[in-house]
């Protein structure tokens, strides 16, 4: 099956669930044994629930993966990941330009733990041939498009390194989903997503799904689910399988929009640069046209002219239909201030290295007709003119 049918019909018979045609929401905690010892596929919804068991299935499906975990949170299932198969002493590279929360997560945590970081830019692979040449690495970890510049790395490339030095690859495929790329195939170990954004899609759950290469990997990340017990519910599982169900549809939009919205955003008198893969402008577009020749997501950045938080926040204030939210990826445009959003928690020194200016914006492209996704942008940029 193609892509499309596949988010539609993967993992789900259903003959075994009463010939309901959507998989139905097991609203349970607990399931009825008969004897001692009896095993039976269900017991506890911390081990396993079958509403949850469809979504992870389809999923790993997706992502032509072995298995696949559904966390209560997407930091709960890039915790569960490093806690899994990271030791006091081990050393992590993970990309200079990652996301705040995963900033936070290694230096506020994992450094104290005894983990040691390591921040790269790995836009040029030949930083990691330094870093394996000079550390015992146990893992890579990456992120492409990154967020909030969209910056994109060579997957193969870094992965074929990083595996031939004994290191496990890791990687966050939220920006990109399933639909855009694959990163197992490229020879990554380990895919996450924060299903909260383009999985859902719609803006009403909170989780996240890590996918893994083999069932090698996926017994000790399944020990550590059921240990830590952030385990998303069946509630949640649902709606994110129902938001699967749309989301070939759903990307397709997003990134007509998005590209079309980040050509007019170059023309724009108040954007003094745009970041987006699909752009010839951007750095990185013709790994873009190799590494995602679907498209490359929803997601457009920009630094305005005038780099203040009072000519960000005129933007903010004054559109109508796209507002300011912590999160991306729903079907209604959004816009996120992320040096006091999404990068809050990072020091002001590394937010400049990464590029995150206090004039940056970061738009989530909705599915909306483009030219009201437009007038609403460009009218609020041009309060930044007067």
């Amino acid at each position: 099956m193609k892509f499309a049918t596949k988010a539609i019909h993967s993992s789900y018979d259903c003959d075994e669930h009463n010939r309901a045609l959507m998989p139905p929401v097991y609203q349970n905690s607990m399931f009825a044994m008969q004897e001692i010892g009896e095993q039976i596929p269900y017991r506890y919804s911390r081990l396993s629930n079958p509403t949850r068991k469809v979504l992870e299935d389809t999923v790993a499906d997706l992502e032509h993966g072995a298995a696949g975990f559904a966390f209560a949170s997407g930091m709960a299932g890039i915790d569960a990941v490093w806690r899994t198969f990271l030791q006091p002493g081990d050393t992590i590279v993970a990309v200079a330009d990652i996301y705040g929360g995963a900033y936070d997560l290694l230096n506020d945590v994992y450094a104290r733990w005894g983990i040691n970081v390591v921040f790269a830019d790995l836009g040029n692979p030949d930083n990691l041939d330094r870093i394996l040449a000079e550390h015992k690495v146990k893992m890579v970890w990456l992120e492409t498009p990154s967020n909030p510049l969209l910056k994109l790395v060579d997957i193969p490339k870094l992965a074929a390194k990083a595996k031939a030095a004994g290191a496990l690859v890791g990687i966050d495929n939220t920006f990109a989903t399933p639909y855009l790329q694959n990163p197992l195939e490229m020879g990554c170990d380990i895919v996450f997503h924060s299903a909260t954004k383009y999985l859902c899609g719609h803006s009403d759950v909170l989780m996240g799904v890590v996918v893994v290469k083999t069932k090698e990997l996926a017994k000790p990340l399944q020990n550590m689910m059921v240990n830590s017990g952030a385990v998303a519910g069946p509630m949640d599982c649902w709606l994110v399988l129902r938001g699967i169900k749309t989301l070939a549809l759903r990307m397709k939009a997003h990134c007509e929009n998005a590209l079309e919205i980040a050509k007019r955003l170059e023309t724009h008198p108040a954007v003094a640069q745009v970041f987006y893969p699909g752009l010839v402008s951007h750095e990185h577009y013709e790994l873009a046209q190799q590494q995602m020749p679907r498209g490359v997501g929803g997601v457009v950045t920009v630094y305005l002219k005038n780099d203040t938080k009072e000519a960000a926040n005129s933007v903010i204030r004054n559109m109508n239909m796209v507002k300011m939210a912590a999160s991306l990826g729903g079907v209604e445009s959004l816009v996120n201030h992320c040096y006091s959003q999404s990068h809050s928690g990072v020091p002001h020194d590394v937010k400049t290295a990464m590029g995150i200016k206090v004039g940056l914006l970061r738009f989530s492209i909705g599915v909306e007709d483009v030219d009201d996704i437009w007038q609403d942008i460009s009218n609020a940029l041009d309060t930044t003119l007067a």
